[in-house]
C-alpha cells in the first residue's frame, strides 16, 4: 500500500441519458479497491477514443462486471495493488488498457494490462498509447501478420489508429499507404512517415493502391470504415492478402462481391478489444513492451495529440472526435 491517502469518494465522469441525446456529466462514486492482480490508479490523464462516443450513444455498453463509466485507456501513478501484481507497485507510473472506468480520478486496472510510461513523455502523452497501440498490433501483427517489406494500407490515416498505424508500420520495416479526406491530413500522414496518402474525396483510393503498387496491390489493410469499402479492399488487396476490419464508421453492411476473397485467397478478419480476458491483453502488452515500446522510448515513434480538454470539459472532447477534423488523439487531463 502507498503511503498516499486515498479518498473514499471521487469524481468521476458518467454518462448521463444513454442513447441519441447522452450527454457527459460530472458525479461523485465510491473510490474503486483494487483484487488479486489488480492495481488502483491515481489518473493524471485519460485517452479518449470512438468506443467512448458510442457507449454514450446506447450502442457499446460494457461486458458484464466492468464498470460503465467509460473510458478505454490512461496514465497516472499505482497508489494501491492488490495481492499478485508481479513487478508493479506503488508508487510507479503507468499507461494501462482498462475495460471502462478511465475517466475517473481514480480507476482499477488489471496488473498485465500496466505498461510503464516511456522515457520522455508526459502522463498526457503517455494516456494516448493504449487504446490504439493494443488495437494495432493484435489487428496488424497478431492476426494479420504484417510483415516487413510488405505494403500496408490503412484508412482513416490521422485517426488516433490511424497516426499509430502509420507508425508502427513504418518502424517494422512496411511501405505504407493512408487515406484520408483533405490535403492538409494527407500532409500529416506523410509526415508521420506514410509513403502514400490517398485523399479519398480526390480519388478512388483501391485504383491509386493498384496504380501505386504496380497493380500488386496492398498486402495488409486496415479498416475501420467498412460499408462500401469492403469491396474496395478486395479490389486492392494483394494475392493471399488480410484485410483487418475494426469499425463500421461506413455502416456495418455491403451489397458485395465477394469473388475476389476466393480469386485471390484473400483473408477477412475482425476484432474487438474490449471484452477479451485479461490474459490475452496481457499477452499484447507483453509483446508491445518487448518490440514498440524501445521504439517510443528512443523518439521513433510518438503519440499525436490533438487537444487536451478539462476534467470537466470531457463532453468537449466527445464533441471534437464528432466533428472529424482532428488529427491524433483528443486526451482528458485529470489533474
Amino acid at each position: 500500500m502507498s503511503a498516499q491517502k486515498i479518498p473514499e469518494t471521487i469524481k468521476v465522469i458518467a454518462i448521463e441519458n444513454s442513447g441519441e441525446n447522452g450527454q457527459l456529466v460530472t458525479q461523485s462514486a465510491p473510490c474503486p479497491q483494487p483484487g488479486p492482480g489488480e492495481v488502483l490508479v491515481k489518473v493524471a490523464a485519460a485517452g479518449i477514443n470512438r468506443p467512448d462516443l458510442m457507449q454514450v450513444a446506447g450502442m457499446y455498453p460494457p461486458p458484464p462486471g466492468a464498470s460503465d463509466i467509460p473510458g478505454l485507456e490512461l496514465a497516472g501513478q499505482i497508489v494501491a495493488c492488490g495481492a499478485d501484481c508481479g513487478e508493479w507497485q506503488a508508487g510507479m507510473d503507468v499507461c494501462a488498457l482498462v475495460t471502462g472506468g478511465a475517466y475517473a480520478q481514480y480507476a482499477v486496472v488489471p496488473a498485465q494490462q500496466c505498461l510503464p510510461v516511456p522515457k520522455g513523455l508526459s502522463m498526457t502523452e503517455a494516456a494516448c498509447l493504449p487504446e490504439t497501440f493494443f488495437t494495432v498490433w493484435h489487428n496488424v501483427f497478431d492476426k494479420a501478420q504484417l510483415q516487413a517489406g510488405e505494403v500496408f494500407l490503412v484508412h482513416g490515416g490521422t485517426s488516433g489508429i490511424g497516426t499509430t498505424a502509420i507508425q508502427m508500420a513504418k518502424a517494422m520495416g512496411a511501405t505504407v499507404f493512408a487515406t484520408a479526406g483533405s490535403a492538409d491530413k494527407c500532409q500529416a500522414c506523410l509526415d508521420l512517415g506514410a509513403d502514400h496518402a490517398i485523399n479519398y474525396r480526390e480519388q478512388d483510393f483501391d485504383t491509386a493502391v493498384m496504380d501505386l503498387t504496380d497493380g500488386k496491390g496492398a498486402n495488409v489493410i486496415l479498416d475501420m470504415v467498412a460499408g462500401d469499402y469492403i469491396g474496395r479492399d478486395f479490389k486492392c488487396a494483394a494475392q493471399d492478402g488480410r484485410i483487418a476490419v475494426i469499425a463500421f464508421l461506413g455502416g456495418p453492411k455491403a451489397d458485395t462481391n465477394f469473388l475476389p476473397l476466393l480469386r485471390k485467397r484473400l483473408t477477412l478478419t475482425g476484432s474487438t478489444l474490449r471484452a477479451q480476458p485479461v490474459a490475452a491483453k496481457g499477452a499484447i502488452a507483453a509483446k508491445l513492451r518487448k518490440t514498440i515500446w524501445p521504439l517510443i522510448d528512443a523518439g521513433k515513434i510518438k503519440p499525436v495529440i490533438y487537444r487536451e480538454v478539462a476534467f470537466d470539459d470531457a463532453q468537449q472532447g466527445h464533441n471534437i472526435l464528432k466533428e472529424g477534423a482532428h488529427i491524433g488523439k483528443v486526451v482528458i487531463k485529470m489533474m
